[in-house]
């Protein structure tokens, strides 16, 4: 049994004589890393359940977090282990979140269009709007407040917590502060946006968007309870669940073999619900249906198995059973959960033995899960943060489901996953808080690639909260860089015809290889520890490039190649690509497109030609013939076709160039003019169309190659470091001329001015104004500015000179 700090004991799985692998997993319910066996060890069968997205707003990058990390553990065992997994997942389609934005997002456009009744004193309405945002979420300051005085006093009553002092003295700043700074913004943006709309001056998008997260509550408190079509929540639950599902398909994440709904579930759970009552573990009052944890308890069952030492948190509870539903006074405990709410005017509401209601947040779980999986389940998984109360709350109601009168008769999750927190420079992600960014913005901004998101989850333990800041971001920035390096190296190798390497022969590096694989292995058994497996394919690439390629066997060379692209397929970090497709070494983003790929071989080739013979100052007339423009041999498509024509026509424009040479200069002017165009041919022309040409050593051609994000920073920092050097240059002559222009006035004339009456012959003051000597102390300082200055004069006669 369960104590305030300790959790109850959990069963294991067993698989007599089986042939599994050696694997490992941290599994929630025991904090410790127990023998993965699944239920039907036999087929390997994995029946694994996912918490899905309550689809009110976008996904945002903490969600891709969770999502993508599932993700790779689900490849690992399917593609790695060979594991038959079927993964459900739900998406929450009815829950409080949902009922309030849909009521919002509908009342404001009722009022946008006028045909709500307080659109008829729109300038009374954001001014009681803005009262009662600043009543609830900002009570320090008055209610009455004006818009122009909110800056006052948010500086009269808040300026501590803006300057990251806490709110109560005595306590650390934490997530109450940072919705005060929140709810600061959104009052600072609305009280602008109602002073500007009033003046009629231009706003900006960010101050009306603060507008109206303080009208809608306000609209929703006044005329929420009249929105009654279920469409208007449904309508916003289909959209953002068609926009989370190009998210995930952005993001290269595997699509769900079951979908389930709340919304087509409703007499499901009725009946779910029920059973759970007839067994004595639920009591109805108001309509509502309530889970019994005192009785569940009493029969020998345990409650709260993730979590026990957080079932006595209020805020926890509170949270789990969400902003609409009120406490009621009669609940035999106030831990009691509701598997049925009763609802209220504007909630949507399915019919049910109890009266109009809608399924509670963690009932819909357990009622799919069973329905699609049965009785039985080997993963549950999820984001932390729904470990307590909601997936507590998921194994009590199931295992009452099964309590027919007595101790469940089965342990229905056998393995919890719960993915760790994602926070950005120490601060957590949360919606609540409006501190995200969304999968879209992080996509779009070009800030993140679907592909360097994944290696960061991968550098990282799945189960560990995340923290992205630059050194994280450099760091899988720079393994992706150098995967790219070591895939177009090792296909030019492979491609290249005077290379052969050695035939046949064993070198050090295959039993490095051995080596890497069995460490891989070691490691995915231990609960999917990716991040070593990231430094053993980096390793093994350092190992590779440390060597000869011409002591090298191709055969070795394709070995390592090879296992490095079945294990970047396995981890999703190529497209739709998985270990059994890998026909082809490396990953996508690495390739030239075909259909232009003839054309720079042609313009790389007849540059490498005409590079070297430049060097060698040994350019002639004969060598400044146009390069042909090859027919290509594939069928293209319509974006082919363009990106093509525009290499010819920069083949096209290289060649007006060649042409435009003056071969009768001396071989060595020639060669410095056909060096510059080789320079700009890299480093302009096939740039500026996101190919690069990376030049090799001795007579070996130029690799053509994508140029990658990490390229492209690699190039603006050198060229920033140049642009600082010139700036540095230019300091340094504008100060030194500075210094010179100092000297041009003579030491003997400096001091010769009315602050004096008398000088001697090298134009030092012997007398002040007032017709009195200087002196002494005064006279030595006079003395030593002399000195500096005639220095500085003499630097200036000299300047003079040249």
């Amino acid at each position: 049994m369960a104590t305030a700090s300790r959790q109850p004991p959990w069963q294991q799985p067993t698989a007599p004589d089986a042939d599994l692998p050696r694997l490992v997993v941290y599994n929630s319910l025991t904090r410790s890393k127990v023998p993965f066996v699944p239920i039907d060890w036999k087929t390997k069968k994995v029946l694994w359940y996912n918490c899905g997205p309550t689809t009110y707003a976008d996904a945002h990058i903490g969600h891709a977090r969770n999502y993508m990390s599932t993700d790779i553990i689900r490849r690992i065992l399917r593609d790695y282990f060979k594991f038959n997994v079927i993964l459900q997942m739900n998406y929450t389609d009815v829950d409080d979140k949902i009922i309030v934005r849909a009521r919002q997002q509908h009342l404001l456009r009722v009022f946008k269009q006028e045909r709500l009744e307080a659109a008829s004193d729109v300038t009374g309405t954001r001014l009681a709007a803005l009262e009662a945002y600043l009543t609830k979420n900002l009570p320090r300051i008055s209610q009455s407040t004006s818009p122009e005085n909110v800056e006052s006093e948010i500086a009269k009553h808040y300026s501590a917590v803006l300057s990251g002092h806490p709110l109560d003295p005595g306590t650390l700043p934490g997530d109450r502060e940072a919705k005060v700074k929140m709810h600061i913004k959104t009052a600072r943006g609305a009280s602008t946006a109602i002073g500007g709309l009033e003046q009629g001056r231009d706003l900006s998008e960010d101050n009306l968007a603060d507008l109206e997260d303080v009208i809608m509550p306000w609209l929703d408190q006044k005329f929420g309870s009249s929105v009654a079509e279920k469409a208007i929540f449904l309508e916003l639950t289909k959209n953002f669940e068609e926009r989370f599902e190009q998210d995930m398909v952005n993001l290269n994440c595997l699509a769900p073999d079951i979908i389930t709904r709340v919304s087509d579930y409703a007499a499901q759970i009725v009946k779910f619900v029920q059973v759970i009552q007839q067994n004595g573990f639920a009591y109805s009052l108001g309509g509502s249906v309530y889970f019994d944890i005192e009785a569940f308890e009493a029969a020998g069952n345990t409650y709260a198995r993730l979590e026990p030492w957080s079932r006595q948190d209020a805020k926890l509870i509170a949270e789990g059973e969400g902003s609409l539903t009120e406490a009621a006074s009669e609940k035999r405990s106030t831990a009691d959960f509701a598997l049925w709410k009763a609802s209220k005017p504007g909630e949507p509401s399915w019919d049910s033995p109890w009266g109009k209601g809608r399924p509670g947040w963690h009932i819909e779980c357990s009622a799919m899960a069973v329905d699609k999986l049965g009785d039985r389940i080997d993963i549950h998984s999820g984001g932390i943060d729904l470990s307590f109360p909601h997936h507590d709350n998921e194994i009590a109601q199931s295992e009452a489901y099964f309590c027919h009168g007595k101790k469940s008769h089965q342990q229905w999750v056998q393995y919890f996953f719960h993915t760790g927190h994602l926070s950005i420079s120490g601060a957590k992600m949360s919606k609540s808080l409006k501190n995200f960014t969304t999968i879209r913005q992080a996509l779009n901004s070009g800030d993140w690639t679907p592909r360097g998101l994944r290696i960061v989850f991968l550098m990282h333990s799945w189960s560990d909260g995340i923290e992205i800041n630059e050194g994280s971001k450099e760091k899988g920035s720079s393994w992706e860089e150098k995967l790219n390096n070591f895939f177009i190296n090792v296909k030019a190798v492979l491609e290249d015809p005077d290379h052969v390497g050695i035939k046949d022969s064993k070198h050090d590096l295959d039993g490095e290889l051995e080596r890497k694989k069995q460490e891989t292995y070691e490691a995915l058994c231990d609960s999917f520890d990716t991040p070593t497996v990231m430094d053993n394919i980096s390793r093994l690439i350092t190992a590779y490039n440390t060597v000869d390629p011409s002591t090298v066997s191709q055969a070795t060379t394709k070995s390592i190649a090879f296992w490095v692209t079945e294990m970047v397929n396995m981890f999703g970090l190529n497209g739709i690509a998985t270990p059994e497709t890998a026909t082809t070494i490396g990953w996508s983003g690495i390739d030239v497109p075909e259909g232009s790929k003839p054309i720079l071989i042609s313009l790389s080739n007849r540059r490498d030609s005409l590079r070297r013979k430049a060097k060698a100052d040994a350019v002639v007339k004969d060598d400044l013939t146009p390069i042909p423009i090859p027919v290509s041999s594939h069928t293209l498509s319509e974006a082919q076709t363009r990106t093509r024509a525009s290499f010819a026509e920069v083949l096209k424009n290289v060649n007006q160039d060649i042409d435009a040479l003056d071969a009768t200069k001396s071989a060595k002017d020639l060669s410095k003019d056909v060096l510059r165009l080789c320079d700009r041919i890299r480093n302009v022309d096939l740039w500026d169309n996101d190919v690069y040409l990376e030049d090799r050593e001795g007579n070996k051609p130029a690799l053509i190659r994508l140029v990658t994000r990490e390229l492209r920073a690699t190039k603006e920092q050198e060229q920033a470091r140049e642009r600082k050097k010139q700036e540095d240059k230019e300091k340094r002559e504008k100060d030194a001329a500075a210094k010179v222009e100092k000297g041009r006035l003579s030491h003997k004339e400096m001091f010769r001015s009315l602050e004096f009456s008398a000088w001697d012959d090298d134009g030092l003051p012997t007398k002040d104004k007032e017709g009195e000597e200087i002196s002494k102390s005064r006279k030595k300082k006079l003395q030593k500015d002399w000195e500096r200055q005639k220095k500085l004069h003499e630097v200036w006669t000299e300047a003079q000179k040249k």
